[in-house]
């Protein structure tokens, strides 16, 4: 969960002021718009702007490109759950910031609905490739262990009940941004999400959630 914008085309072949996360950037773009498979060198090459030499000379093959696109989308996921759970809101609020960014990144404003990077493409993957399911663990992993420690600090203020499990709960709280992922691929709209991720974090946080009619399926772009 993060925000990126794709840039205007540039001339191929390695720049001088070469930004390898800009690249990883344009490289998870394609690789998220047509999976890993699907997704050839012509492609990532027009997308990052970089002929074949510059790409193999930067990151390696095809497969360490995209390994590394889901180090960077791991890394820069994990930063923007610290910054949303951290500080002094209520838990409650913190939560809501993280589905919330995950909603932008997910359903971006007058594009086709993505969905989440890792559980899109890497979950395809990784029945076959073991580098690709130890980086699915590893980043689903990191996201419970955001929420465990955001939801541990909670029931040590008394914001969460003594009885609660944080560890439990943190998965909880990742399956509602699974949910959401899978979702909104399918076509679900944002109010729909939004009224699942209200249900969602009033259950972690112990409350009973208000009566809410999520709204209707809309129908994806073609």
């Amino acid at each position: 969960m993060h925000t990126g914008t794709k840039n205007d085309k540039r001339p191929r072949g390695r720049p001088r002021n070469y930004d390898s996360h800009q690249a990883l950037s344009d490289a998870r773009d394609a690789f998220w718009h047509s999976g890993y498979s699907g997704t050839s060198l012509d492609t990532l090459s027009e997308a990052t702007g970089m002929n074949r030499p510059s790409l193999y000379s930067a990151f390696g093959d095809k497969h360490a490109l995209y390994l590394d696109t889901l180090d960077r989308y791991i890394e820069l996921g994990r930063n923007a759950m610290q910054a949303a759970l951290d500080g002094d809101r209520p838990l409650a609020d913190a939560l809501l910031a993280v589905y919330e960014s995950a909603l932008a990144l997910y359903l971006p404003l007058g594009e086709v609905p993505r969905g989440c990077f890792l559980i899109g493409t890497a979950t395809v993957e990784s029945r076959a490739d073991a580098e690709v399911r130890e980086r699915l663990a590893r980043g689903l992993d990191t996201f419970d262990a955001e929420f465990t420690r955001r939801l541990e600090r909670a029931q040590a203020e008394g914001e969460l009940d003594a009885a609660a499990n944080p560890a439990l709960l943190a998965k909880v709280a990742s399956a509602l941004l699974h949910s959401l992922a899978l979702r909104s691929r399918a076509g679900d709209s944002r109010e729909s999400l939004r009224a699942t991720v209200q249900a969602g974090v009033a259950l972690i946080c112990g409350r009973p959630p208000a009566a809410q009619v999520p709204g209707k399926r809309r129908k994806p772009k073609r």
